[in-house]
């Protein structure tokens, strides 16, 4: 994978060290990823290739705190096979040195950070799609698949598990049970309801639309405060906030919530981490004539 960003962007949040992990890419419809928007707008921001797709990246965080370290979603992967790679665009290898044969490019920019699996603490899954939730878990071995963070607590909403597990015809493509419930089987899942706050200064803040249980995380670090947004707005071209994925199964709810995290974000100069842009890891918004913009930082 030759990614428009690095495998690893390392900055200071106040006392918190976190580092951005590209998790590999993918190549989606951008019909799908811009839902009623016209394609004669959003490819002014970004290119399609000659099958609609565009490139998005699978960013995951990693945050150095003190009670131990957080991860904040994990990516695809690499249990899945050619067929589905295939069909979603799939770019799973990091193309680096770090990157050994059996392990995913998230692991490898783990190691690259300094850390190892082993090392995290608690992972937080801002909902379970199978390209946050992929690297949850990991084949052994023996072909069995086993938790990939052996130390750590899972942490997802309560509601979201609920839906994952009892899908429909309109969700099921997006929910792999291996990703998710052999956590429930090892006693490693921690769910949770609603706004609460996991762990000293890492809060959730639930932000439905995409999924109804769907949450992004507030980061204190102290004098900067930053959001991880999930898929409430995956990438910067989604900061107008009408421009709401095809994907969302409600999204007027999407609306309203992007409506309120971004004036907080706009009023408290939040840093905004954006999970799917390929090319932007960070940035704020700010207030304009047709809602908000997003501005480098």
């Amino acid at each position: 994978m030759t990614f428009p960003t690095p495998l690893l962007q390392t900055r200071e949040l106040g006392s918190l060290r976190i580092h951005a992990i590209q998790a590999g890419g993918q190549r989606l419809d951008g019909g799908a990823m811009f839902g009623v928007v016209p394609k004669v707008l959003w490819q002014r921001k970004i290119e399609a290739d000659e099958r609609n797709r565009i490139q998005m990246g699978m960013r995951c965080l990693l945050l150095e705190h003190a009670d131990g370290l957080v991860l904040i979603d994990t990516g695809a992967g690499n249990k899945e096979d050619q067929k589905f790679i295939d069909i979603y665009g799939m770019e799973l290898k990091a193309d680096v040195p770090e990157q050994r044969a059996d392990e995913t490019a998230l692991e490898a920019g783990i190691r690259a950070a300094g850390f190892t699996p082993e090392d995290v603490r608690v992972v937080i899954n801002t909902h379970l799609h199978f390209d946050h939730a992929g690297g949850n878990t990991r084949r052994n071995a023996d072909g069995q698949v086993v938790p990939t963070f052996a130390n750590a607590t899972y942490v997802t909403q309560a509601g979201e598990y609920a839906w994952a597990t009892h899908t429909n015809e309109r969700t099921a493509a997006s929910y792999f049970p291996p990703n998710f419930v052999p956590l429930k089987e090892s006693g490693q899942l921690q769910l949770i309801d609603g706004d609460v706050e996991i762990v000293k200064g890492i809060t959730a803040r639930t932000t439905p639309g995409h999924v109804p249980h769907h949450m992004s995380l507030l980061i204190d670090g102290g004098t900067e405060r930053a959001c991880f947004l999930g898929d409430v707005m995956p990438t910067t071209s989604h900061v107008p906030l009408a421009w709401i994925m095809g994907y969302d199964v409600e999204p007027l709810r999407t609306l309203e919530s992007k409506r309120a995290l971004l004036r907080d974000a706009a009023d408290g100069n939040w840093l905004m981490i954006f999970e799917h842009d390929a090319f932007h890891a960070w940035g704020g918004v700010t207030p304009d004539a047709k809602g908000y913009a997003y501005r480098d930082r």
